[in-house]
């Protein structure tokens, strides 16, 4: 891949990126996922960058040193206040060491945890229905400790087995006080689907999001504006979504992570 020289990774201070969705406003945040090498490298250092690009929302990641890369979740909700970001999600798994995950986010302060990948990948309706009762009691679990369950897809789950979309069904067996879904937007084109579709559909079932291009033919995300996600009409539908949170994430690079989220505030700045 050729790196941009538009920007100066670090050198270039922007302010705070928000939204306006009817009237409620809301700053963006960063999937960490996006920095994935970074914060494995260096986790306070990376995350200082990304407070000075103007981040004011983070989203955690399962990495090889845990879900705050090698950091105690209060370290991390300390270091994030200190940079005037707020820790409000993190994608986990739905495994045997779930209640600890659940204790850690506690003491972090999150909000939300998000389960990242289908527990089994059993492509079939009596598979996703067993998936969802088992999200649904996740969900129980959560909310008695203060925080909320949910569920991030990728393209997998909108195959169709017998004529429903796996999605669809895990949608319409999946309990909305329990479970909150963050779409995936990205992923959900890849597929071959409408987001907005969705948001009409399930109408305010989506509070969470991960805004991503995609390049179409190769399958895999891009810098904002470069693939097919129609990001202005996207975010004319946020009150429909139910949207409370943005997390911007991507994995491929036209040059640096960093130089690639600098471009994608500056594009949604001028939106």
């Amino acid at each position: 891949m050729i790196k941009s020289a538009m920007f100066s990774a670090g050198a270039i201070l922007l302010p705070s990126c928000s939204l306006i969705g009817g009237s409620v406003q809301k700053d963006l945040g960063v999937q960490l996922y996006t920095f994935r090498d970074e914060m494995a490298k260096d986790a306070i250092g990376t995350l200082k960058k990304i407070a000075g690009i103007g981040i004011k929302k983070i989203e955690t990641a399962r990495s090889g040193k845990g879900h705050y890369y090698g950091l105690s979740p209060k370290e991390m909700k300390n270091i994030c206040d200190d940079l005037g970001m707020s820790l409000v999600s993190g994608h986990i798994h739905l495994d045997e060491n779930f209640e600890q995950t659940m204790e850690e986010a506690v003491a972090s302060g999150q909000k939300y945890l998000i389960c990242s990948t289908i527990p089994t990948r059993g492509q079939t309706v009596d598979n996703y229905k067993s998936v969802a009762e088992v999200f649904n009691k996740a969900g129980e679990k959560c909310e008695k400790m203060g925080i909320h369950f949910g569920y991030h897809n990728h393209a997998y789950e909108y195959e169709s087995d017998y004529g429903q979309v796996l999605y669809d069904v895990l949608m319409d067996n999946t309990q909305p006080d329990l479970v909150h879904m963050e779409l995936d937007l990205g992923w959900v084109i890849v597929a071959g689907k409408d987001p907005i579709d969705y948001f009409k559909k399930y109408e305010g079932r989506f509070p969470l999001w991960h805004l991503k291009d995609m390049n179409m033919t190769e399958k895999e995300s891009t810098e904002f504006g470069k693939g097919g996600l129609d990001i202005p009409k996207i975010l004319e539908n946020q009150k429909l979504s139910g949207l409370k949170h943005i997390f911007i994430e991507q994995e491929e690079y036209a040059g640096t992570p960093l130089d690639s989220m600098i471009h994608n505030l500056a594009y949604m700045d001028k939106l």
